[in-house]
């Protein structure tokens, strides 16, 4: 079924649409379990985009979105850069205590955090899983944007008057977990990059930030000078 599937795509003959799950079932005759294998296959080969409660559709040249190393960059900026409608599902906006992450910002563990947890799109399809965390009483003005459309870092300065500056930021590579998996929309042999930045305020670190973004979408880029060159840092497992 993968390679008859395969082959007409090759041929072109699902111009007006990709047909659905149920519809491949009759058409060829076997099991849902075996249709959503075939649409897996397809998906990891990046020829069909596929995900759970979402119609199968034919990819059209997916772009890969490349940040800069050594930069503040803006995940969203970095997509409609690339001519991408960029848009979230906000899954939590609030104000909760984490001791873990009051400890990464140098804060008491009682302090109040604003929270952000998003999963951002590009061209309607899944890019990364967000989670940003600030100081209540920098962020709290936040709680009244709507993110489904706009950047924390614009927000931050339009609403609260405070730009973040340098900082640091670690990436590695992960196999995501099956629910981060279906709000990605992959398989579980595509990976991600986990990343985590904590960013500097006007007095102190303010911002910590855990991003799960899609390998097969996302790439990083450094300039480097035979003179200066660049640091890599290894970690242990």
């Amino acid at each position: 079924m993968h390679a008859d599937l395969r082959k007409r795509l090759n041929d072109g003959q699902f111009t007006e649409g990709f047909p659905g799950e149920m519809a491949l079932v009759e058409a060829y005759d076997v099991s849902r379990h075996t249709v959503r294998e075939a649409l897996r296959r397809l998906r990891d080969e990046g020829v069909v985009i596929a995900g759970r409660g979402r119609r199968p559709r034919v990819a059209e040249g997916t772009r890969r979105i490349t940040q800069p190393l050594g930069a503040l960059y803006s995940l969203f900026a970095s997509v409609e850069a690339e001519g991408l409608e960029q848009r979230s599902i906000v899954r939590a906006l609030e104000v909760r205590t984490d001791p873990e992450v009051a400890a990464r910002l140098s804060l008491s563990a009682s302090t109040r955090l604003f929270y952000l947890e998003r999963v951002r799109l590009a061209d309607a399809e899944p890019l990364a899983l967000d989670r940003v965390w600030l100081p209540a009483d920098l962020a709290e003005p936040l709680l009244e944007a709507d993110f489904t459309h706009t950047a924390v870092y614009r927000e931050l300065e339009r609403r609260c008057g405070v730009r973040l500056g340098g900082g640091e930021e670690t990436i590695h590579a992960v196999l995501p977990s099956p629910a981060e998996r279906d709000l990605l929309g992959i398989g579980p042999e595509t990976a991600a990059f986990a990343i985590e930045r904590r960013t500097q305020g006007p007095n102190g670190p303010a911002e910590y930030r855990r991003t799960l973004v899609r390998a097969d979408r996302f790439s990083v880029a450094v300039q480097f000078s035979t003179g200066g060159g660049y640091r890599v840092g290894l970690a242990s497992s």
